[in-house]
């Protein structure tokens, strides 16, 4: 059975071996062999396997220079650490590489030749077979370059715990440990690189954009990541295609339509050069220009890709690429490759063959019909120069470094440098290995691995815990997903204006250590866009919205494309495209662009505005009248009129209307908590204050006149005592309940926003509405009562109350305060205190005009009336009138008794009463009267009655001479005036002249 196994793998690697002859594998010998994955060709050739015979391999296509050089740096490094005194002495690396030719069928023949070996080894049949031709165990494997292949190779590695370190392969998915057990990289995943992407089109204020990716494991993860990226953004995709550089015609025709119709100018691009070259050609071929195109570093700096004929169509390419490194000695490595001399690598013949346009004559793979073969299929860099049927033969004198072709591209050494980590990071940790310390190893109770019979799994324990300082002096350790940390750098392509080639400048740079914000640096005065402008290209769905709008979404649209709407009134925005507007602050209101916030404007009754100021001077009018009014009554206060109408009272009266005026004044000016809770109290008061002087004052005199029997106790009970006892209750009733509202809800200063959006009207807030209806009902109540005293004395002497004037005063009040209510209720703002002021104005002039401004006149322009005699003869007239309404209804009385007894008839009566006498003046006169003693003053009442008229004619005069005959006369005539009606001598009894 053993016999049996031993030869079945044997057979198993012979054909392996024949498949990959000397010439399609650089192979060396040594004590440790690495495994090597190189793409040296784009491609394979297309055939169709019809199974009609044995089916054979597929033929690799399309030379792949950077692919060779790659492969050249991993040689350059092993036999550099062979070379290394302190790095593994006395070990000697070799290698085993093999072509991938950037397909997964052949990755996974080549990886199928590692395990195969690996397993022959592990059998250990050198007992049984002889084997001088033996090879060691692959225990490390370098590469592969393209994601997809990287996870097939990485599948099958992954059982055998061989551990593989990728130098070009970033898909994130790779980072899935539990898939890829044995993978590691020395190039950073592409979560950081979609990152990356979305952050440059954000920078330049992009948010329309197109998507392509290869149709494979690193394109569709890559611009997942990118797609989660841009959402985060605001950025929004137009189109999304997947291609491959094995799509037929018709699906790259699809694919370019909807690039040629979009509208979107970047297109974001995750694919390897030989993917993407197919699309490319077409929208040449099309000439499809104005497109941004934003690379990945699998092809950002492809050349396939980077060719001068496709500048015109993708000269606005900005790329992502690896961070170059420096390999000294690598460039005179790569100038001293030759076929004769270069027995170890059987990739050096077809590279020579490539690069000068000739053929070895030796091998039949390289025959000029062979030859001829190559150069047909190929396409960009992997053609050579000649365009003959047949090559001519090499010389094997020909120059390197006479031929520009991507091979002797080390200006940059990306990839390149990947590799020569990679095969560093295997090297040390077989260091490791060599020398570890018993007790202090890795394995189980710190054990070592044994460095002569290493195996694949050990190797992949210490990669894993690899901690190292590369020779550029930067630390190297693969974090727990086995990925190296990288940083980015931008490029734009240029024209050369040398030799018309495509260069890659450095533009900016991507720092993936740095803080969110930071990451990304980009220097825009060395960016051209399609290859001579630097004016940034637009690439959105609208238009950008301007400060004072905000984007509104288009129904049916992405979230990009969206019309321009003016921020309402209330919102600002001050920047461009702003998602939504802002609310102002609640004391700010927006300007008239909308694009920041002005304090609102406040409103007040304002002593600086032209209706305070009308106000304030009425106000102050009504002090000053009120004033001069209170100082004609003190000068003139002896005289009978002043004397007549109550002159303490009066006095009172006059100040309750001067606290009304100025109350008025608390309702001006900016509303402060003291102002508000003063203003009303102090207009309630006032007010309570005037009304209940008129009131007491009309009403003693009605009753005074309408007494019966005029005695002593009248006059004691309407005592000035008695009088302002009576005001100050009146008046204490309001006092308690202004206490009462101050103490439980006092009113108070408040800025009311809700009124109109641009204004803030600063009022008082009054506490309550029934605290306030309370303070002016009460006052209502009281000049209604006045009202009803007033009118039912209207009839009395003018002199004593005046009684028309004071029924036309409340009339006046009435009427101010009962249009007071509903304009109140409905006003706003400054003009609720207006209102207010105007009521307390109007009835406080009301009041002052027809109380006080009709004796005023008397007193300075009408002196004459001011008189004693003149008091007296309103007095008798009235008297007279009572006593004459008396005797004619006596008069009416007999009548109708004689007209029920004897059954006569009479006329109407009339009565003339009479009374001529010397005057007997039992008043004091002022001085000013004493001159006119000798004058006679008369005065006559005629009185009307719907039966009939009385006459009534009085004289007083003063000779002396004939005195004591008028008193006599005078006594007659008041005794039949007595007998007529005794209550003509009550009313003169009880005239109250003060």
């Amino acid at each position: 059975m053993t016999l049996y196994s031993c030869c079945l793998i044997l057979l198993l690697f012979t054909w392996d071996t024949a498949a990959y002859g000397p010439n399609q594998r650089a192979q060396k010998k040594g004590d440790i062999i690495l495994g090597g994955l190189f793409p040296i060709h784009f491609g394979v050739a297309a055939k169709d396997q019809d199974l009609k015979s044995r089916p054979e391999s597929v033929e690799c296509i399309r030379y792949n220079f950077r692919g060779f050089r790659w492969l050249q740096a991993m040689i350059f490094a092993i036999e550099e650490i062979n070379s290394s005194p302190t790095l593994l002495p006395n070990m000697t690396l070799g290698y085993r590489i093999f072509d991938t030719c950037n397909t997964v069928s052949k990755a996974l023949e080549a990886t199928l030749s590692f395990v195969a070996q690996n397993k022959i080894d592990s059998l250990n049949l050198d007992e049984f077979c002889n084997c001088s031709e033996h090879i060691p165990s692959t225990i490390a494997v370098v590469g592969a370059t393209g994601s997809g292949i990287s996870t097939a190779v990485a599948n099958l590695l992954g059982l055998f715990y061989i551990p593989q370190v990728s130098y070009a392969s970033s898909s994130r998915l790779l980072s899935n440990k539990n898939q890829f057990k044995s993978f590691l990289r020395t190039i950073p995943n592409d979560e950081h690189q979609a990152t990356a992407m979305a952050d440059i089109i954000e920078y330049f204020r992009w948010n329309w954009v197109g998507t392509i990716a290869a149709d494979d494991d690193y394109g569709r993860p890559g611009i997942e990541k990118f797609r989660e990226e841009a959402e985060e953004r605001d950025i929004c995709i137009d189109f999304s295609e997947l291609i491959s550089q094995y799509s037929d015609e018709e699906e790259i025709q699809q694919v370019v339509e909807v690039i040629q119709n979009s509208t979107a100018r970047v297109i974001v691009v995750f694919s390897s050069g030989p993917d993407l070259e197919p699309l490319i050609k077409e929208i040449v071929r099309r000439n499809i220009t104005g497109k941004i195109w934003l690379a990945s570093e699998a092809w950002a700096s492809s050349s396939l890709i980077a060719m001068p004929e496709f500048f015109r169509v993708i000269g606005s390419t900005i790329g992502f690429a690896l961070k170059a490194g420096q390999i000294p000695g690598f460039r005179e490595f790569l100038q001293k490759v030759h076929p004769k001399k270069s027995n170890n690598n059987g990739f050096a013949k077809e590279f020579w063959e490539e690069t000068f346009n000739c053929y070895l004559p030796d091998g039949s793979k390289n025959s000029p019909s062979s030859a001829s073969f190559h150069k047909g299929h190929e396409e960009g860099l992997g053609a050579g120069n000649g365009t003959a049927a047949f090559r001519p033969p090499c010389t094997g004198d020909e120059n390197i470094t006479s031929v520009e072709t991507p091979y002797m591209d080390y200006t940059h050494l990306r990839i390149s440098y990947n590799v020569y980590l990679a095969v560093y990071s295997i090297a040390h940790a077989l260091q490791d290995i060599y020398t570890c310390t018993p007790g202090k190893g890795l394995f189980t109770n710190g054990s070592c691995a044994d460095i002569k019979k290493v195996e694949a799994w050990q190797v992949l324990k210490h990669l894993r815990h690899l901690n190292f300082t590369n020779n550029m002096g930067e630390q190297v350790d693969f974090d727990e997903f086995g990925d190296l940390v990288g940083n980015y750098s931008i490029i734009n392509w240029h024209l050369s204006p040398e030799d018309g080639s495509v260069v890659f400048e450095e533009v900016g740079h991507y720092n993936v250590y740095a803080k969110k914000g930071e990451r990304l640096f980009i220097n825009e005065n060395k960016i051209l866009w399609s290859g001579f402008s630097k004016e940034v290209p637009f690439s959105n769905c609208s238009r950008d919205c301007l400060p004072g709008t905000r984007k509104g979404i288009i129904e049916g649209e992405p979230t990009c494309c969206f019309e321009c709407v003016d921020c309402p009134d209330g919102e600002y925005s001050d920047e461009t495209d702003a998602s939504a507007c802002d609310k102002c602050p609640e004391d700010y209101w927006s300007n008239e662009n909308h694009t920041s916030c002005i304090p609102k404007q406040i409103e007040f009754l304002s002593w600086t505005e032209p209706f305070g100021i009308a106000l304030t001077l009425f106000a102050v009018l009504g002090i000053f009248l009120t004033s001069f009014v209170l100082g004609v009554f003190t000068k003139f206060r002896n005289t009978p009129i002043v004397k007549a109408t109550n002159r303490e009272l009066s006095y009172l009266l006059l100040f309750s209307l001067l606290c009304c005026f100025s109350s008025s004044l608390f309702f001006i000016g900016e509303p402060q908590n003291w102002t508000c809770r003063l203003r009303q109290p102090a207009f309630g008061i006032s007010f309570v204050l005037c009304i209940s002087c008129i009131l007491v004052k009309t009403n003693r005199v009605l009753l005074v006149f309408e007494a019966k029997i005029p005695t002593s106790l009248h006059r004691k009970w309407w005592g000035l005592n008695l009088q302002f006892l009576l005001v100050f209750l009146c008046t204490f009733v309001q006092i308690v309940i202004c206490v009462i509202w101050l103490y439980t809800a006092p009113p108070s200063s408040y800025r009311n926003h809700e009124l109109e959006d641009e204004i803030i009207f600063i009022t008082c807030h009054e506490g309550s509405l029934m605290a306030l209806g309370f303070l002016i009902g009460y006052t209502c109540l009281l000049a209604a009562i006045c009202f009803f005293f007033a009118f039912k004395s209207r009839k009395l002497p003018e002199n004593f109350n005046e009684a028309k004037f004071i029924t036309f005063s409340m009339l006046i009040f009435f009427i101010v305060w009962i249009s007071f209510i509903p304009a109140y209720a409905s006003t706003y703002g400054k003009f609720v205190s207006a209102v207010e002021v105007i009521a307390i104005l109007a009835a406080s002039f009301g009041l002052l005009a027809c109380i006080f401004f009709n004796k005023v006149y008397i007193i300075l322009f009408k002196p004459s009336r001011n008189t004693i005699e003149e008091v007296r003869c309103s007095t008798a007239a009235h008297a007279f009138k009572v006593a004459a309404r008396a005797t004619l209804r006596r008069s009416n009385v007999s009548r109708k008794r004689s007209n029920s007894l004897g059954g006569s008839t009479g006329s109407t009566p009339s009565s003339s009463i009479s009374s001529k006498s010397n005057h007997e003046d039992p008043f004091p006169l002022p001085a000013s009267a004493e001159r006119q003693r000798q004058q006679q003053r008369g005065c006559k009442q005629k009185v009307s009655f719907g039966s009939g008229t009385v006459t009534l004619s009085l004289s007083f005069e003063e000779p002396q001479k004939n005195a004591m005959a008028n008193r006599n006369a005078k006594r007659r005539n008041s005794l039949e005036a007595q007998n007529s009606d005794d209550s003509l001598m009550r009313h003169r009894a009880l005239l109250p002249l003060q």
